[in-house]
């Protein structure tokens, strides 16, 4: 038996207590900013009882699916009432501002805490949203205090087994900002940029794989993502940057006609991606 105890039942928490009510060994706790969110989530079944300062030493794992802000809020309220059993892991898509107050508290109060990142998501966002499938195969990013704790690696190990994650992978706070920025936030930024052409209006009847792969995270949820972005902007500016300089030579190629240039960028580019994602 296990119970696990989840803040927040946006699209990431909702989820994440979807997938783990479908473990008949496993008791769920929840709450959301939103009590209406936490009625109708115990009321339908998938929490079996409110999160708070009562039943929080409970659990053997608290996911704190928070906005960064709101994450570390929460994480300083609740880390008096957090017995040393219990394992907290929080959900943001940034890890350097979360990690500093998660571990500077796990050591004065005696939990232990471990960042994490679902590398998992839609463009809808909300508790209605959520589903026990969102994890399943996907990896988690976890950020431990200490790199060589086997024991700790196979209790995150198991307490993410039920929610269906594939893969776990370990690195520090400060590696996960930098990849992340590029490996996600310029991607929202770019598909968010893109679509705002005139032209987008009448892309239909002429677009296929192309235009749907690159605006597929166009359609996002600002309140998080502005919060993501500012948080991690030192990262997000250098990624920035590099683009826009690419930006340029093609833009420079095209209008000097320079078809030599142009094909020079192209090829490149092309020999890029096969270097980094294999032929």
């Amino acid at each position: 038996m296990m119970t696990i105890g989840i803040a927040g039942l946006g699209l990431m928490g909702g989820s994440l207590a979807k997938a783990y009510q479908r473990n008949p060994k496993i008791t769920v706790y929840g709450m959301d900013a939103n009590a209406s969110i936490t009625e109708f989530a115990k009321l339908s079944g998938v929490i079996d009882n409110e999160l708070n300062r009562d039943t929080i030493g409970e659990c053997e794992c608290v996911f704190i699916a928070l906005y960064p802000r709101a994450a570390r809020d929460y994480l300083e309220s609740m880390a008096p009432h957090i017995p040393p059993k219990t394992l907290v892991m929080d959900c943001c898509g940034t890890k350097r501002e979360m990690c500093q107050i998660g571990f500077r508290l796990a050591r004065e109060y005696g939990f232990e805490f471990v960042g994490g990142h679902p590398m998992a998501g839609n463009h809808h966002a909300g508790f209605r949203s959520s589903r026990a499938d969102l994890f399943e195969k996907a990896c988690m990013v976890v950020v431990p205090k200490t790199f060589d704790d086997i024991v700790l690696y196979d209790r995150i190990k198991k307490v993410l087994e039920p929610a269906g994650f594939g893969k776990v992978s370990v690195t520090t706070a400060e590696k996960h900002d930098e990849l992340i920025a590029f490996t996600s936030q310029m991607a929202h930024v770019v598909s968010n940029a893109f679509i705002k052409s005139p032209t987008a209006g009448e892309h239909k009847g002429f677009s296929a794989g192309s235009y749907k792969d690159l605006t597929r995270v166009a359609w996002l949820n600002p309140d998080m993502w502005t919060a993501l972005f500012l948080e991690n902007k030192d990262n997000l500016l250098k990624e920035l940057d590099i683009f826009l300089r690419e930006l340029q030579k093609y833009r420079d190629a095209i209008v000097d006609g320079d078809e030599k240039e142009l094909h020079r960028l192209l090829e490149e580019g092309s020999r890029r991606k096969e270097e980094v994602d294999g032929a």
